[in-house]
């Protein structure tokens, strides 16, 4: 009976663990997009309206105006290294925060993704010089 105790609470946490990791986890294609200054990759997982505070910008841009911005960012800050410091979420909605290493410096890359129609999206990008 003990043993079936152990086992049995063994599983549920290894359900409770794998439940969290899975939720929050941050699909890969915008990592490695954010590590190969790859605009249009990243742009793939923006929503229709995006809040986009990078450099000189800061508002709500199209889709298509948020990858021009973007795409300015990375031609000017070639990256070099890329990695998530924090993540989490609930709720149907996930955020990251990361270290981006340029070439000019090293910038505090913040996301938000929410869920619609099953996918995730990108609704909220910080990309700010570390002091």
């Amino acid at each position: 009976m003990k043993n079936f105790k152990l086992k049995l609470i063994s599983l549920l946490f290894s359900l409770f663990v794998l439940a969290t990791v899975s939720f929050a986890q941050i699909p890969d294609e915008i990592v490695t997009s954010i590590q190969s200054g790859n605009d249009s990759g990243l742009a793939a997982f923006f929503n229709e309206n995006v809040e986009l505070v990078v450099q000189t910008h800061d508002d709500v841009y199209s889709k298509s105006q948020a990858q021009q911005i973007v795409a300015e960012f990375f031609k000017s800050n070639k990256p070099k290294q890329f990695s998530i410091v924090h993540q989490g979420g609930k709720d149907g909605a996930r955020y990251a925060i990361g270290s981006l290493t340029t070439n000019t410096g090293t910038f505090r890359v913040y996301f938000l993704l929410k869920n619609k129609n099953n996918n995730s999206y990108i609704h909220q990008l910080r990309i700010e010089k570390q002091g």
